[in-house]
């Protein structure tokens, strides 16, 4: 089967492994459409710790179960299928506290290699978060029940109210997906970012109003301040400046993840006095996939609208260059 692997930060081959025999409890699936995301971006810019290199990357995809292992129940070959690309043990000590996204074997045990023409599928992750695909929805939609999955587990995090005002800083896919669910929630959302094209895209998505990073959008709050502020960046910077756009007694969500070892330092008495919050969210539980597959499933979010076109597998690499440049929100992945 042809493979992408990434050698090294801006270098991808496409390469022919063999087809890993199955083991008990696991699935063979044939990729039929595969997302990039902002981590598959990090990796090809400058690595990543939780993608080893060299190797085969992409996690988020969908595609029609080819072959089934032993003990396999709720599948057969032939089933077209959505899936994330982790599921926790149900063994840890983080998941006997149900914390299971912070399961301690999840770094270290992901699916890999969506940019592929087959994926095997571990056992936990087909009895606790693989489905079968409503026909109504494609398998470009399908592909995106990891990104949603993460969003959702975000949003239990906000203990938002009907009517909140929301900034989200950035406007790539996770935060045009954060903005499209809140925006189902009856959320006033503003959405800054420096990406003209994508801007214009959150208009399109619903948001109230959009700024450019050097645009004040406290004006939007008469200086008052958003009821909750979510950083979907990534970026020192930005985590910092986050808490300038929240009223008192106000959330941030800091989504975006810094690197391991990045040291960040607020104002104590704008934590203190103001009652801020600083959340930090990450990953997801079986709970948070479901629900992402529920809102999939239900047609009210315009997914098809982040991908900004589709490349072969052989193009791969285009592709990324692309994306290293701004000029899409997520590319489709074609093996």
């Amino acid at each position: 089967m042809k493979v992408a692997y990434l050698i090294k930060p801006g270098k991808i081959e496409i390469v022919e492994k063999d087809i890993p025999p199955l083991k008990e409890g696991e699935v063979l699936v044939k990729v039929k459409a595969a997302l990039t995301c902002g981590t598959d971006l990090k990796a090809y810019l400058r690595g990543h710790p939780l993608i080893p290199m060299p190797g085969p990357f992409g996690h988020e995809f969908s595609g029609v179960i080819e072959a089934v292992g032993y003990g396999v129940e709720n599948f057969k070959a032939g089933d077209e299928v959505m899936l994330v690309h982790t599921a926790p043990c149900n063994e840890c000590e983080y998941c006997k506290r149900k914390l299971f996204n912070l399961c301690k074997i999840l770094p270290q045990d992901m699916i890999l290699g969506a940019f592929s023409e087959y994926v095997v599928v571990k056992k936990r992750v087909v009895r606790q978060n693989m489905f079968i695909k409503p026909y109504e929805v494609s398998f470009e939609e399908a592909a995106f029940l990891e990104p949603i999955s993460c969003v959702v587990h975000g949003f239990k995090a906000l203990n938002f109210k009907k009517d909140d005002r929301v900034l989200i800083i950035g406007s790539g896919p996770i935060a045009l997906i954060f903005l499209q669910i809140l925006k189902l929630k009856k959320a006033e959302v503003v959405v800054m970012g420096r990406n003209s094209y994508k801007l214009e895209l959150a208009k399109e998505l619903g948001a109230d109003k959009v700024y450019r990073n050097n645009e004040n959008p406290l004006e939007f709050t008469e200086g008052f301040g958003f009821d909750i502020v979510i950083e979907a960046t990534g970026q020192k910077e930005v985590w910092l400046r986050s808490v300038d756009y929240v009223r008192k007694g106000g959330m941030v969500l800091l989504f975006g993840g810094l690197k391991s070892g990045t040291e960040v330092c607020y104002e104590a008495g704008r934590l203190h006095y103001d009652e801020l919050i600083l959340k930090g969210a990450f990953h997801y539980t079986p709970e948070d996939v479901k629900e992402a597959v529920d809102i999939i499933s239900s047609g009210k979010l315009k997914l098809k609208e982040l991908i900004s076109g589709s490349f072969q597998l052989s193009e791969i690499s285009e592709a990324f260059e692309k994306l290293s440049r701004g000029e899409a929100v997520k590319y489709l992945i074609k093996p």
